[in-house]
């Protein structure tokens, strides 16, 4: 019987259950919880799995929302961070390879980024991430975001690598990004120009 197509949402409060299913009790990545380029790490380090939980919660309470969840039928399968990336601010320091252009400045409200995904262990490598990353640029454009950015991975030991949490570079080429700048061997800074977007 053939599987239901995936769908995506916002991740809203109403959702909160939903994103917690997903990111299991470890909290996804080590206890992370997406919390990596929220908080500095020495406040990252001082909280426990439960208090970056905490935080993410809160995050997602205040909205707007900071990502898209991916959907099985009912089942959450998929987590994508993305949206300006004054919202990420340890993704905007100077000497990650993720760090701003001048014409992409962080607090520009229209400079938006897709800084994380996660996907349930048994949707990995079934092509999740296009259909995710489609439906990210998407709601980037009608959120009116006037390009958006990304630092993916260039390879991996295998496709289900935990390491590509910031997703894989053939992934984003596909979509129509194009390498702007590379400050690390195997992270390109990656951009796509949202036509049609304000600004």
């Amino acid at each position: 019987m053939p599987q239901p197509p995936f769908s995506f949402a916002p991740l809203t409060p109403d959702r909160i259950a939903d994103f917690v299913a997903l990111f299991g009790p470890s909290g996804a990545c080590y206890g992370c919880w997406c919390t990596a380029f929220r908080l500095p790490p020495k406040d990252r380090q001082r909280l426990t799995p439960e208090g970056k939980r905490a935080v993410m919660e809160a995050r997602i309470t205040s909205g707007p929302p900071p990502g898209l969840l991916a959907y099985r039928g009912a089942r959450p399968v998929g987590w994508m961070q993305i949206g300006p990336r004054a919202d990420v601010p340890e993704w905007n320091n100077p000497g990650r390879a993720t760090a701003p252009l001048p014409d992409g400045p962080a607090d520009d409200a229209g400079v938006w980024a897709v800084s994380c995904f996660f996907f349930a262990r048994d949707e990995r490598g079934k092509g999740l991430s296009h259909a995710m990353l489609a439906a990210g640029i998407d709601h980037a454009r009608a959120a009116g975001a006037r390009l958006l950015e990304a630092s993916p991975m260039d390879r991996a030991k295998r496709a289900k690598s935990i390491g590509l949490f910031v997703g894989s570079t053939t992934v984003f080429e596909k979509a129509g990004f194009t390498e702007v700048a590379r400050r690390k061997e195997g992270r390109p800074l990656m951009r796509l120009m949202l036509q049609g977007a304000a600004g």
